[in-house]
Formats: C-alpha cells, structure tokens, sequence
C-alpha cells in the first residue's frame, strides 16, 4: 500500500504543535530535524503513533523523528508546504536549536555539519577503492596471480576505477574546504580554492616528502631571504583545511564589512586568499599536521597496547554515541588514519556495530507475533541496518525494548574484540554494514567475515533469549513498542 505522505505530514505537524510551533524544518538520511519554538507542545505518544515514523527523540535543542531513508524527503517536502516553510539545511535548524548546546556539543556539530554533506562522495570512493583492492589482490582469486595478471584486459577498467576511487581522498581538503567554509559563514568557492591550495601539484604529497626529509633535500618557498616555507601538501588531511577554512571564514567577514562595496570583490578575495594561504602553508599546516599525527600515533599506540579493552569500549558505546549523534566525530579520525597510516582500524568496528543493531532487530521480527505493522518495522529496519543506516533500527525497535539494543552493543564488542586481535583494518571508508567487506585490505577479509558472523548471531541469539524473560508469552506488549 502506497504512503499518503501528505498525511503523514499533516498527523506529524499536529502531533508537534502545529505549525505556529515550528521555527525551522529539515532532513538528513532518516530524520525529519525540528527547531521547536516550544518542546512542551509535542505529544510524542501521537508522533511515535504516525505512520512510518518509527521514533522520535530531542538531542542538542532539536527535535527529530526518525522515518527512514526514502520517505523522509518525501514526508519532509509535504511537511514544508503545510508548514509554510521554506526549505533549510541541518546546520540551519541545529544553529537554532544550537542555543542549549555545552562546548562538547557544539564541537560535534561542527564536524557534523562539515562532513554530513560530503559523505556520499567518501562512500562512493570507499567502494570504488574497494573494488580496486580485489581487482589488484594477488592470490585472492588466482594462486599467486591478480586478476589483473591473468587478464590483463581488465588493466584500462582497474585504472579508470583507481582514477574515481582516488579522485574524491585526493581532492578531500577541496570537499572540506567547500564545507566547512560554508560552515564557518565564508564563500564557499574561496574554500574550494584554499583546499586545491592545499593540494596543488607543485606541494609535495606524503610520499615524496618522506622521500625528501629523508635525504635532506625538502623544496621551499624562499621568502624574502627572510625565511623559508616547505613545499608540503595536505592530501587526505582534515585538521590543516579545517582550521584554515576557519581563519579564511573570519578574515573574509572581517573584511566585507570595512571594505566599502565598490571594491569589495577586487580586495576581499585577493587578500582573503593571500593571507589565509601564507598562513596555512607557514604555519596552520604544520601544526595541524603535527597535532593528526598526534592523535593518529595515540589511538593506534592505545589500541596496540590493550587491544581488548580499546575493541571493548568501542564495540559496546558506539551505538549509544550515535544516538548523541557524537559519532560524527569518528569520520575525521578515519581518515585521519588513513592518511598517516595507509589504513583504518575505527571503521571495521564501526560497520560491526551497525551490523548487530541490525540484527537485533531482526531477532525482534520473530518475537512480535501479533502487530503486523511492527514486524514490518523490524524487518525493513533491519536491512538498513545491514547497509549502514541504523537509526530506523535504533529508535524504532532496539532503544524502545532496551533489551535488543544492549544485545547488539554486546555482540558489537564481542566482534570488535575478535578483529582488532587480528588486525583488521580497512583502506577506505566504505557503506558501514554487509558490503563493508569490499573496504578491508583482502588479507583480512575472511577474518571480517567471522567478524560479521558475530556481529549477526551473538545479538540475534541474546535478543530471542532475552525477549523470553522481558516479554512473557501472550503477554506481549507490541503496542507500546516503536
């Protein structure tokens, strides 16, 4: 049966408030965001009642309902027009809701609002990068060969492929410079052109610059004879283009308003780009730079030297961080990771962790017996888990019955455990669930395999045992459930 979506809308805009109460609107993946004018006025039990909604929750000032990937554009676009609002960004909507927000807070959503929109061009390139890894795997198919050895007409396919994968790691401090530029209130363009900056062909990349250090012969920028400016870049670097996006953001807004108007566009770039690029080069890069390698040097000392507990706390608290929406944070450290080190240990566990809410919420289709709207909710859920998108798992199923999400935290860090003992980790971020496999170096992917195995029977195990002590038979209490 096809959803009304308009109706669906209209029940959610009673169920809130109605539209007097809705300051701004706007959706991500999942989620229909709110800034409310007041929280007070939403009766939850009548959203939660709605049809496709399958949860809804306040985090940081903003109130979100959970529909899933698909219907949420469709649900949202009615939600605006009955509304009488205009379309917004989830930066927008959290920048109103921001007010609530403590320091800690205020950090994630940074992150978030930086990386959300350029997400899909870092999966895209996961994937691709992981179909290349097994193109160019010797032995995985052929004994002792490639695949690309023993058909080399598959060469002009594996360097086409390899050119899409490394296009969007390559060019990532352009991605981020567009948005967190935006982010910050600059012009996007000039953070477009400040991260191609970054990376431009005559700055050395990481390879040749450990090459260079090593036989003291690193290329500068003689300034003046004053001083000297190594010719580094920052491919696949976040922090560097992060903070000089910030500096370039408020160099511009500084100048916009006392430049008068009639010269503003020959004098606000020009400058902004200077200075700004002077600094990154001199002294923001280097820094950052050092800072990454910091943090990147920690985590991986850290989980060297108490594998199990690192692999523990993260398999068991990852999901609750993504309810705080925290895990936003994780995406930089990736590819942070990445970048220092060829490879990521945090993104396996976090593809497992997914997997194993997706699973408990399978478990919870063969416990519901009777409501056949929540066995519907559980298994669609579930699928999406098992490609990436947990929340409709999460919020619909496993956090409103307690026991399936606690299941799934278990079996995550059980099947964290076993993989970080065996040094699994991944090229590339890929689509965090079943096809994670693609993104982990071949060596390593029967071990992930196991890894996921885990992931799907110790959660979907606890949970059907669990759901006999919490939910006595004919006792079910499906209805208050989602």
């Amino acid at each position: 049966m096809k959803a009304d979506y308009r109706q669906i809308a209209a029940d959610i805009l009673e169920a809130i408030g109605g539209k007097e109460n809705v300051d701004k609107a706007a959706h991500c993946v999942t989620r229909l965001r709110l800034s409310l004018k007041d929280q007070s006025k939403v009766d939850e039990a009548r959203v939660k009642e709605v049809d496709l909604v399958k949860g809804a929750f306040e985090n940081s000032g903003v109130y979100q309902i959970v529909i899933g990937a698909g219907d949420v554009d469709r649900v949202y676009a009615e939600f605006i027009k009955l509304a009488g609002l205009e379309a917004a960004t989830v930066a927008e909507v959290k920048s109103a809701g921001g007010k609530k927000m403590n320091p800690l807070q205020k950090l994630v959503k940074v992150f978030s609002d930086v990386f959300m929109p350029i997400i899909p061009a870092i999966i895209v390139a996961g994937l691709l990068m992981g179909i290349n890894n097994l193109l160019a795997s010797e032995g995985l198919f052929i004994e002792g060969q490639t695949l690309i050895e023993a058909y080399p007409n598959l060469q002009g396919l594996w360097d086409l492929i390899n050119m899409m994968a490394n296009t969007s790691f390559v060019f990532l401090p352009a991605l981020v410079g567009w948005s967190a530029t935006k982010r910050f209130g600059g012009s996007e363009v000039l953070g477009i052109v400040m991260g191609l900056l970054l990376v431009h062909p005559d700055l050395l990349n990481a390879w040749g610059y450990g090459t260079a250090a090593l036989e003291g012969e690193v290329p500068t920028f003689d300034i003046l004879g004053l001083f000297e400016i190594e010719k580094v870049g920052y491919q696949g670097q976040i922090l560097p283009v992060l903070a000089a996006a910030y500096i370039l953001s408020q160099i511009e807004m500084f100048l916009k308003k006392r430049v008068p108007n009639a010269i503003q566009l020959l004098v606000v770039p020009i400058t902004t780009i200077v200075v700004t690029g002077f600094l990154a080069l001199a002294i923001v890069g280097p820094v950052t730079r050092g800072i990454g390698n910091l943090i990147a040097t920690g985590l991986v000392n850290t989980f060297e030297a108490v594998p199990v507990v690192g692999a523990l706390l993260f398999g068991l608290f990852y999901a609750p961080l993504v309810v705080t929406g925290m895990h936003h944070l994780f995406i930089a450290i990736d590819l942070q990771l990445i970048a220092d080190t060829g490879g990521t240990f945090i993104w396996p566990m976090i593809a497992l962790s997914n997997i194993a809410q997706g699973s408990a919420a399978f478990a919870m289709f063969f416990v519901y017996k009777h409501n056949a709207k929540q066995k519907s909710m559980a298994s669609t859920s579930a699928i999406s888990a098992y490609f990436g998108i947990t929340e409709p798992a999460m919020f619909g199923v496993n956090l409103p019955n307690k026991f399936p999400f606690y299941s799934a935290m278990i079996g995550s860090a059980i099947a964290a455990i076993f993989i970080t003992l065996n040094d699994v980790q991944a090229i590339a971020i890929g689509v965090g669930g079943l096809p994670g496999f693609l993104s982990i170096f071949t060596d390593k992917i029967l071990l992930f395999i196991v890894g996921m195995i885990i992931a799907i029977i110790v959660p979907f195990a606890l949970t059907f045992i669990l759901s006999k002590r919490y939910m006595k038979k004919g006792e079910i209490e499906e209805n208050k459930v989602a």
